[in-house]
């Protein structure tokens, strides 16, 4: 129960630090977490553990939390805001690629210890790294057209645009989530894994992010909340200036 129990934790500390990250530092925070989550999920997805009866690899959560930043992004930042996080996403995973790659260049000191560690952990970092630049632009653009697609059919429906928000926050996290799974599995590991590990990585994983999706609905409430209170607090103080 040791793993189930480090994920869950994971998730819950994961999602109260990007709410945290938005409130105390605004859509600024986002990209900072977006920054943050990209670089650490790419090293983190090379760990394969057990939980929950299932063979998965780590990084599910943190991958997860860059679709709560673009969601929460798209919710009260707008589009345009959603989408810089996504650029932001691409630019940091090509940088870091050149930089990881640049240390394997050097000629290790006959006292260096890291080297060997850090090249067998780095090695295949272009590999899973481009992989991942190459589905998180597809999967990551999908969502936020998805988001808004949803927000725009809702928002006609009942003509009320603030309704509906687990439906546009799940229903495009949920299908942007299954082509993420699929198509970073089969591009960043084929012919590591057999392909009956691969396809148990595809449903572990997909079932990881149908739970950490629902899971991620309080706090895309919560940021809305916080957004409309700084909103609200600032047209009280402009009209007092005014």
């Amino acid at each position: 129960m040791r793993n189930e129990f480090l994920l869950i934790l994971s998730l819950v500390f994961i999602y109260t630090c990007v709410v945290l990250f938005y409130r105390f530092l605004g859509k600024a925070g986002l990209y900072c977490w977006t920054v943050l989550a990209t670089i650490a999920a790419n090293i983190e997805v090379l760990i394969v553990v057990n939980a929950f009866g299932m063979e998965q690899t780590l990084g599910n959560i943190l991958f997860a939390s860059t679709f709560l930043v673009t969601d929460i992004l798209s919710e009260t930042e707008g589009k345009r805001a959603a989408n810089k996080a996504v650029l932001i996403g691409i630019l940091t995973s090509g940088i870091f690629i050149l930089i990881s790659q640049s240390w394997m260049l050097y000629t290790p000191n006959a006292n260096d210890w890291a080297s060997p560690a850090i090249a067998s952990v780095f090695a295949n970092t272009p590999r899973l790294m481009l992989s991942s630049i190459i589905v998180y632009a597809i999967v990551q653009a999908f969502d936020v057209f998805a988001y808004h697609a949803i927000w725009t059919k809702t928002t006609k429906l009942c003509n009320d645009s603030k309704k509906f928000l687990w439906l546009r926050n799940n229903g495009s996290t949920l299908i942007s989530q299954f082509f993420n799974t699929f198509l970073y599995t089969f591009a960043a590991f084929w012919g590591v894994y057999e392909i009956k590990t691969l396809m148990n990585i595809v449903f572990s994983s997909y079932v990881i992010f149908i739970f950490t999706s629902l899971l991620d609905t309080p706090a895309v409430y919560i940021a809305r909340k916080l957004s409309t209170v700084e909103k609200e607090t600032h047209t009280k103080t402009a009209q007092k200036l005014a």
